[in-house]
């Protein structure tokens, strides 16, 4: 069993950057895609981006392309979402997921103030 850990959320300005992690434990994530998810107040959990196992495909929400950038490194077993520019609709609940095992980690909160 896979288990995920997200970090590095928090406040911040509009037009900021903040930097999340997420760990895995329990078992490796290399060779298996992962994504971002997040869920804003009062809406459904919506995605964010993906990257394949070995990094070389990523996909983004139109909502957010240009300015999050997911990465891997899976010597650390550690999935990145770096996010800039940040807009006060970019407020959410972010989740690290693991498609192949449906395994979601228990969020890391972004806020972002006007």
């Amino acid at each position: 069993q896979v288990q995920l850990v997200e970090s590095g959320g928090g406040l911040v300005q509009a037009g900021g950057s903040l930097r999340l992690s997420c760990a895995a434990s329990g078992r490796t994530i290399s060779s298996y895609d992962m994504a971002w998810y997040r869920r804003a107040p009062g809406k459904e959990r919506e995605f964010v981006t993906r990257i394949s196992g070995s990094g070389g495909r990523t996909s983004y929400a139109d909502a957010v392309k240009g300015r999050f950038t997911i990465s891997r490194d899976n010597a650390k077993n550690t999935v990145y979402l770096q996010m800039n520019n940040l807009k006060p609709e970019d407020t959410a609940i972010y989740y690290c997921h693991r498609p192949s095992l449906g395994v979601w980690g228990q969020g890391t909160q972004v806020t972002v103030s006007s």
